[in-house]
């Protein structure tokens, strides 16, 4: 969903933080290769993406069913014992629902041809029968949740 830049703040890491109108925040990072983003590193540069409109992946996010119950939770894995078929492209079962919970760490959820950054207070929801991977950005722990 299209949105617009509304302002900046600093997280307790020194990374940019881009607020949007949507009441959502972004991180806003300038990390090349993999993030191409020069103007927020300078006051100048983010000034001028006030106003400026950006997409908002949490608005697009999709949200677990109100009435759905966690009926199992794995155990807590690391960048070193996740899983291969959770690095691989996989599926839930049909009626089965997950979140990916980083609990430290970073990794990408790559879902639906997105790639969104995970890391502690962004979960990633899995729909049923959806192919999706995880891939460890450095040191990582994380769980799943289960539901249906």
């Amino acid at each position: 969903m299209e949105t617009t830049f509304t302002g900046f703040h600093e997280d307790g890491a020194g990374d940019w933080v881009a607020e949007l109108a949507c009441g959502h925040t972004q991180h806003v990072r300038h990390r090349p290769p993999w993030e191409l983003r020069p103007w927020a590193t300078s006051s100048e540069g983010r000034a001028e993406k006030l106003g400026q409109p950006v997409d908002c992946p949490l608005c697009e996010a999709i949200a677990l069913p109100a009435d759905l119950r966690e009926y199992k939770r794995t155990a807590t894995f690391t960048e070193q014992t996740l899983p291969a078929g959770l690095r691989a492209n996989h599926r839930t079962k049909a009626g089965t629902w997950a979140r990916i919970v980083v609990e430290a760490g970073r990794a990408e959820f790559h879902v639906r041809g997105r790639t969104r950054l995970l890391e502690p207070g962004v979960v990633g929801i899995v729909e049923p029968e959806v192919p999706h991977r995880v891939v460890p950005l450095g040191a990582l722990q994380l769980h799943v949740e289960f539901f249906n």
